[in-house]
Parts: structure tokens; sequence; C-alpha cells
């Protein structure tokens, strides 16, 4: 009889153990959207809300990554940026630190973000599960009302300031928006 017990638990064993297995996939995939890249000075990613007109500081928990091309390496399941939202962008590699920098302009409208969207800052604490492929860090602060972005991804972290968020972009990192 304890033999048959016995069997019937590590049966019970096995079976529990497989359904943990086959659900490793589905956590992984809870996670898709939450990842970006900076590869070059036109294919990158940078993160938004969600949902077309979203508030910047009101996402920031669950923001997603769009990237200027669909399918960027490093980037799965991100979104593609909308036509026309990167007005302009300036690319900077600081070697000597060990980061890339993406400052420039947006047209708000093209992805019905408000005018009086003072924006907001998205990092690796938010969006909640987010990070920059290649980087140990990341900042970025998007301004709709001045119409401006900023990204830099960051070996060292100390090089990502993420305690100014209400600063801007201009302050934050310096950088060219025209």
């Amino acid at each position: 009889m304890k033999t048959s017990i016995s069997l019937a638990i590590a049966s019970l064993a096995t079976v529990l153990l497989s359904s943990v297995t086959h659900a490793a996939p589905i956590e992984a995939e809870a996670a898709s959207g939450q990842t970006a890249v900076i590869i070059n000075e036109t294919d990158y990613c940078i993160f938004l809300p969600p949902k077309y007109g979203g508030d910047i500081a009101e996402s920031e928990d669950f923001a997603v990554a769009f990237c200027t091309k669909p399918n960027l390496p490093g980037a799965p399941n991100a979104r593609v940026l909308p036509d026309g939202f990167i007005a302009s962008s300036h690319y900077v590699v600081n070697s000597s630190k060990g980061y890339v920098q993406i400052t420039g302009r947006i047209d708000r409208s093209k992805y019905g973000l408000k005018a009086n969207d003072g924006g907001g800052q998205y990092d690796l604490r938010a969006p909640v599960g987010s990070k920059m492929t290649g980087y140990n860090a990341f900042v970025q602060l998007t301004e709709p009302d001045d119409e401006i972005f900023c990204i830099r991804a960051c070996k060292n972290k100390a090089d990502c300031p993420v305690n100014k968020s209400t600063y801007g972009c201009k302050k934050v990192l310096g950088g060219d928006y025209s």
C-alpha cells in the first residue's frame, strides 16, 4: 500500500512540475513590450502610454516600448511608433562613459498626446519590468507640452540620472532639440 501511495505522489509531483515548466513561457510573455533597444540613430525605441492619447506621467508604471521600425532585435513585441511622431532626433555616443543618447522633437498629435501634458519620466523602475537591451540602466523623459523627448541608455547607472524627473530633458540630459 505504501508503495502505491508513494508512486501516486511521485506521479502527481511529475505532473505539477510539468505544469510549472509549461507556465514559464506565459510569465515571460506577460512582460513583452517592456524591453527597448537603441541600436543606432535610426533604429531605437522609446516608451509611451499603451493607449493612444494617454497621459505620460499617469502611464509611468505600465508604458510600453515603441520602436522606429517593426521587429527590432532586442525589443520583443514592441510596438511601432506612429508615422511622423518623431519629428527630429539626434544620436550621441559617449564611448568613454558607455552610454548612448537620443534627443529630439516629437509631433504629439500623431499619438494624440495632449498639449497640456507636462510629461514624465520612464526608467528601470517605471514602467514596471522595463529594461534596455545591452545596458544596465536608462532614463527617458517625454514632454508633450514642449514636443520634445530624450532617452539615454547607460552601462553605468550613475550616468542615467533618474532623480530629476521634474527638471525636463534639457536640464537632465542636455542635447540637441532642433
